[in-house]
């Protein structure tokens, strides 16, 4: 008998430190665009969590440019490959920047959330905004989308997470659109609260 109390602590140990996987889906944002990948917000959060949630590893699936319906189409094999027990949704920028419809980038990421939950994973959404030059009404209602998933679908969403990044020359590349690789810490710090509630 005290063999098999000894085999459940053994069980009951091993089961607490099982190996996790946290997916982030999302576009050039998350892909590191312009620099090295483990420059990335992505890569530094991986190093910010394993050190107290070292059963936990973040497999990044963004592409740049990627739209919400591409998400969507590459969301099966993903959540097959990695049984994810957390997603990180970060998509939509290229739907609002090629003035795609709102209603079907709401659409695809409404039927990303309810895959990503039916197959058991939380899942955590990063909002983004677009430019103001596409006019107010427009950056507004796309800004709101997020907002309205998490209501709908009960999920937790990131302000806007480049936030304190955005707006200062010296973390944005030429462009005015991607992050550079000094911002990177900004963004993960921004980001971590979030997902600490998660793990």
């Amino acid at each position: 008998m005290f063999k098999f109390f000894l085999l459940g602590i053994v069980l009951c140990c091993s089961s607490l430190t099982q190996a996790k996987s946290i997916v982030v889906l999302g576009d050039s944002i998350s892909a590191s665009y312009g620099f090295e990948a483990q420059q990335g917000w992505v890569a530094l959060m991986q190093q910010k969590i394993q050190v107290a949630y070292p059963e936990y590893t973040i497999h990044n699936e963004s592409i740049s440019g990627d739209t919400t319906a591409g998400g969507l189409a590459r969301l099966p094999h993903i959540l097959k490959k990695y049984q994810p027990d957390i997603i990180m949704l970060e998509l939509g920028a290229n739907d609002g920047l090629r003035g795609m419809s709102l209603t079907e980038m709401q659409k695809n990421l409404s039927a990303i959330i309810e895959k990503s939950k039916k197959s058991g994973a939380q899942v955590l959404l990063l909002s983004m905004r677009i430019p103001s030059n596409y006019g107010r009404r427009f950056t507004d209602r796309f800004y709101a989308t997020y907002q309205k998933l998490s209501t709908q679908h009960d999920i937790p969403v990131v302000p806007f997470i480049l936030e304190n990044v955005a707006l200062n020359k010296e973390y944005m590349q030429r462009d005015g659109l991607h992050p550079n690789a000094l911002a990177q810490p900004t963004i993960t710090e921004h980001i971590y609260p979030y997902l600490l509630k998660l793990l």
